[in-house]
């Protein structure tokens, strides 16, 4: 009897020891990453990653599964939406596009609210030589912003045109990049009717762009903004600025140049991020800036890196526009060369 009665107080200890453990190996899973971010978190954070997972770029180029898993671990604390910014910034990086980012609905209300009378930097000017000279900025904000940037840029650019110019000089340098159709309003004259590059998506589809009637068309959304106004010369010589700080949308406007005939470049390789950018808004008004496509030139070659000039030459930024910037000496020396300007 004592040993039977020995064998059953193992046993009621035996089994007091496993539901200990299986008490505590249950909260332990209530409480492992996931369990305690909120509902209201997980939907957000789920969709944002749905919606990466699906546009991005460079999609294929993730261990999804990995990405996403560690993703809900960092955010396995989040109760609001908030509360999962720092993951998605996290998978964003994980991409390795460089352009893609993140806006806080803070930073989204303020990018895209912008208001400005006077667009800095924008100039346009005849230089002594006789070619013309355009300074084109980066731009982004509301809608009156970019009628002014285009009101502004055209307006320059007719009046450096009044007494007739033999070539130009369009500076990129500093511009970092916005929205690509002001840009194009203010140069299409510049650059002329055709087809002047393209978006290329990760499927290898390209939404072409065209200029036409001195109007940029991308696909079959034409331009908003007004065609640019009519030059005295319609296929002149061009000679493009870039530097460093030349990104996204300047480097857009640098590609529609590339192949161009009687065009050449100068100065430094441009910032790398020669790619298609679209913003998604997410629930709580913060927006996923994702990079969707890639940037050809009309030739047919596509760019996802610094474009290099056709001739270098390192400006300080100080230097610009002084009698030690030797990249828009060189432009004028080459234009000065032309058939029209000599």
């Amino acid at each position: 009897m004592d040993h039977i009665s020995g064998l059953s107080r193992w046993g009621v200890l035996a089994l007091t020891l496993l539901l200990a453990l299986a008490t505590a190996c249950s909260q332990h899973e209530d409480t492992a990453p996931g369990h305690r971010m909120s509902p209201k978190a997980r939907t957000y954070l789920t969709a944002a990653l749905d919606l990466i997972q699906k546009r991005a770029l460079k999609r294929d180029e993730v261990d999804w599964p990995e990405v996403r898993r560690t993703a809900f671990t960092q955010a396995a604390d989040a109760r609001k939406p908030s509360g999962t910014y720092p993951a998605i910034e996290g998978v964003l990086s994980a991409l390795g596009d460089g352009h893609s980012r993140f806006l806080t609905p803070a930073a989204a209300k303020q990018s895209s609210g912008t208001s400005l009378d006077t667009i800095p930097g924008l100039v346009a000017k005849r230089l002594r030589s006789g070619p013309g000279y355009v300074a084109l900025p980066g731009v982004q904000g509301s809608t009156h912003t970019y009628d002014t940037y285009v009101r502004q840029g055209q307006g320059a650019v007719a009046a450096a045109d009044r007494k007739g110019t033999c070539g130009w000089v369009v500076d990129l340098r500093g511009n970092r990049g916005g929205n690509m159709y002001p840009m194009f309003a203010v140069i299409a004259a510049i650059l002329g009717d055709g087809n002047v590059g393209a978006f290329v998506g990760a499927d290898g589809k390209r939404t072409v762009w065209t200029v036409k009637d001195r109007n940029l068309k991308v696909g079959t959304n034409p331009s908003p903004l007004p065609a640019a106004r009519p030059l005295s010369r319609t296929q002149p010589a061009v000679a493009v600025l870039t530097d460093s700080q030349t990104a996204s949308a300047g480097e857009a406007v640098t590609v529609a140049f590339r192949g161009r005939p009687a065009t050449r470049s100068f100065g430094m390789r441009t910032s790398g991020v020669p790619t298609g950018n679209r913003r998604h808004r997410l629930s709580d008004g913060a927006a996923l800036v994702l990079t969707e496509m890639m940037e050809a030139d009309r030739t047919g070659r596509t760019y996802d890196g610094p474009i290099p000039p056709d001739e270098e030459f390192l400006v300080e930024p100080k230097d610009i526009g002084t009698n030690r910037d030797r990249a828009l000496e060189a432009a004028t020396r080459w234009l000065g060369k032309q058939p029209d300007c000599q």
